[in-house]
């Protein structure tokens, strides 16, 4: 496809300066082109860094409580987006939404009467969240509210009736109010 595609042609030839100008795209050059764009996201100097470097100044008092709320036992964000990437390389079940009059991912989800099926996903890093919506593997989130209220309204709220999940022990009921995820919203922006 994208050999088909002039625009890639001519930016893959001035990505790859020595090659023949009529050599097609190659999977290297595509598997190098996405490695490259992904190191590029790494944020490991974010105004969150700064503060937990020591600079105080570098987070205002909102952003503090948010990352109260964030390391709090109530919340308890921390437990798989845990600093300093923000994740935990694991992959959890966590009975996230699909797009209305979507059925749920079979292949995403561990049925509760099947242990033996893998699923879940991988718990993705919360760095440079502010500039990767929408959220969740389904895209069902526009807005970092709207992700952090998904989690406060209770453990598997959001499963389809009658399907039964292996949800990920650490999600559960928090019952943030809306000032708690507005602050916390505020801590996930300083991760940019």
């Amino acid at each position: 496809t994208l050999n088909s595609i002039d625009t890639y042609q001519r930016l893959f030839a001035d990505a790859y300066p020595n090659r023949h100008p009529d050599t097609k795209i190659s999977l290297n050059e595509i598997f190098t082109a996405v490695a490259a764009f992904e190191s590029s996201l790494i944020s490991l100097n974010s105004r969150y860094d700064q503060y937990a470097h020591g600079y105080h100044q570098a987070l205002d008092e909102n952003e503090i409580e948010g990352l109260n709320v964030f390391r709090s036992f109530v919340a308890r964000c921390a437990e798989c987006h845990t600093p300093p990437l923000f994740t935990n390389q694991q992959v959890a079940v966590i009975g996230s939404p699909e797009p209305a009059g979507r059925a749920l991912d079979p292949g995403a989800e561990i049925p509760f009467n099947d242990p033996t099926r893998r699923g879940g996903f991988k718990v993705p890093s919360l760095r440079n969240i502010e500039k990767s919506a929408p959220y969740m593997h389904s895209g069902n989130f526009k807005t970092l509210r709207e992700t952090v209220e998904f989690y406060t309204k209770g453990r598997g709220h959001a499963v389809p009736e009658g399907e039964k999940l292996y949800l990920h022990w650490h999600i559960w009921e928090p019952d943030l109010t809306d000032d708690e995820l507005d602050r916390l919203v505020d801590f996930l922006k300083t991760l940019t």
